[in-house]
């Protein structure tokens, strides 16, 4: 037995997964965009990963954009029976490397199609949603989802995805969201010193609804500027390295 299998495993969707996946963002170059220095390495990373039982991929085509996914393909394509690849839609990246709101029915056509196309596969087998907040800042931002989850919904009912979660969600939005479509999972910010969503975890557990965090080892810093990794989508796991000016790893006393 691996450490991995030490674990367990939960439910996600129709699939059964170790409780240790692999969260491919870092993956891509500084900041999350353009290539990483060593591709190779990359990929040796991923396949690795493999090699040790991991069976559950995180990603998004957003990181990079489309580096992650092509460099997953490349890595582990085509994929074993067991591996369960989740994606996101819901945000793109700007010239400038800035994450940006993409919710409109158009964008996240495109954006599955996009992870479709990068990722070498015919269906996804989950898709999160993953919600922007209304205004520039960090965690989750309420409002309705209505109109995006629909979109969501039509992709999936259209055959191009088989289960859909959310990502960076708040309690509100989760039940919304539920009383649309089929929930199966719910992809937040969470570990020992980031505690908010207890009460959500029990209630999506009773349900049957997995609930998969993000940055699970813990963070160290913040940032405000738009080339870094925690801006706008969460914290970062470690200062980015883009040396932009006003960003956390130029002017740390900005984090």
């Amino acid at each position: 037995m691996t450490n991995i299998d030490r674990s367990g495993t939960f439910k996600l969707g129709s699939r059964s997964v170790k409780r240790l996946g692999y969260g491919a963002m870092q993956l891509a170059g500084p900041g999350v965009f353009g290539p990483p220095k060593d591709p190779e390495a990359a990929r040796a990373v991923l396949r690795e990963a493999i090699a040790s039982g991991v069976d559950h991929i995180d990603t998004s085509d957003f990181y990079g954009p489309h580096v992650t996914n092509q460099i997953i393909r490349e890595a582990l394509h085509p994929y074993p029976d067991d591996l369960v690849i989740v994606t996101k839609i819901g945000a793109r990246r700007g010239p400038d490397a800035s994450w940006l709101p993409a919710s409109s029915p158009q964008a996240l056509t495109q954006a599955v199609h996009d992870n479709l196309r990068n990722l070498g596969l015919d269906v996804l087998d989950a898709v999160n949603l993953r919600i922007m907040p209304a205004t520039r800042g960090h965690g989750p931002g309420e409002g309705s989802i209505e109109a995006p989850l629909t979109a969501l919904a039509e992709l999936q009912r259209k055959g191009l995805v088989h289960h859909i979660g959310l990502s960076n969600a708040t309690a509100t939005q989760v039940a919304e969201g539920r009383r649309i479509t089929e929930v199966v999972c719910v992809q937040n910010h969470y570990n020992l010193i980031h505690r908010d969503d207890e009460a959500m975890i029990d209630d999506l557990a009773r349900d049957g609804i997995a609930y998969v965090p993000f940055f699970p080892l813990g963070v160290s810093h913040r940032c405000n500027h738009p080339r870094c990794p925690a801006s706008p989508i969460g914290w970062a796991p470690r200062p980015c390295r883009s040396r932009s000016p006003g960003c956390c790893s130029a002017r740390p006393t900005s984090c």
